[in-house]
């Protein structure tokens, strides 16, 4: 072979080699830098947390349609845990639990601390007094409330805002009945308290948003020991949760006690109605 022909042949072959390269080369090393953008975006705490496999990214939605017949859908598969009126603060739980978001004197009110061990309960209340206030309580992250009047966005997404209105100073949010269930058992309970950690998260409690990372592996729902009780859950658990209109929930443990408590409240507006009909000349006619 002639020295020019072997000079042509390893030219070709070079540019071969070259070309192989260029066209390789490109999508092997794309796949780093999309790895490198994907997780740049992600905030620290996420970073952090441990959520395990209950928990999902924030702004994923929920399905939107309710079940036949009820007006607000289920929240599903929402990491849930235990709180308690006149609870310490702790590591995970930074903010005592003396007061609420709608109640500065919420221990106070309620009787004492709803002690949640389980050797100093009966009946899902203290043993050690009867509560002035619903045993069967929880918390969502946000609080209709300002400083002063409510928060701008309130009026927008609360649904029942309006009919529930009665004035700057009061909370259209607090004393809301809430259905909880895990497995086969469903709870209800009223909404007492705004959190875990957050007090403005809309776009969840109302939304389709599913609850932000923190340190408590993305809870969404705070419940009372009564409620873990009566569901047989750990203190880390996960149930699922939605709204419900009072003429919704049934009687139970949970309408027994409480002057916050609707049934109660209806259950002695009765019983003045009642009265004042056995009164002399109330009208009421005896058959």
């Amino acid at each position: 072979m002639k020295p020019g022909t072997i000079t042509h042949t390893i030219a070709v072959m070079l540019s071969s080699i070259s070309s192989l390269f260029a066209h390789g080369l490109p999508s092997k090393a794309e796949s780093p830098k999309i790895k490198a953008s994907k997780k740049s975006n992600r905030s620290s705490d996420d970073r952090l947390l441990d959520v395990g496999s209950v928990a999902f990214p924030p702004g994923q939605l929920f399905a939107t349609s309710p079940e036949p017949g009820q007006r607000y859908p289920w929240k599903k598969s929402i990491v849930t845990t235990v709180f308690w009126i006149g609870e310490k603060p702790s590591e995970n739980n930074p903010v005592p639990n003396r007061t609420s978001s709608w109640d500065k004197q919420w221990t106070k009110n309620y009787g004492g601390v709803d002690d949640p061990n389980p050797g100093n309960r009966s009946n899902y209340i203290p043993a050690k007094f009867t509560p002035r206030q619903n045993p069967f309580y929880c918390a969502l992250p946000y609080n209709d409330k300002a400083t002063t009047g409510h928060r701008p966005e309130a009026p927008r997404v609360v649904p029942w805002f309006k009919d529930a209105y009665q004035g700057p100073a009061v909370s259209t949010c607090k004393d809301r009945w809430v259905a909880i269930r895990k497995g086969n058992r469903t709870v209800y309970a009223q909404w007492e308290d705004a959190g875990p950690f957050r007090t403005d998260h809309w776009q969840y409690v109302f939304g389709n948003e599913r609850p932000k990372p923190n340190l408590n592996k993305g809870a969404g729902l705070d419940v009372s020991p009564a409620v873990r009780d009566y569901l047989g859950m750990n203190d880390t658990d996960v149930t699922d949760w939605r709204f419900v209109e009072f003429s919704e929930v049934p009687r139970g443990p949970w309408s027994t006690h409480g002057e916050n408590n609707t049934f109660v409240i209806n259950d002695r507006k009765k019983g003045v109605e009642l009265v004042e009909e056995l009164k002399p000349g109330g009208g009421r006619i005896v058959r």
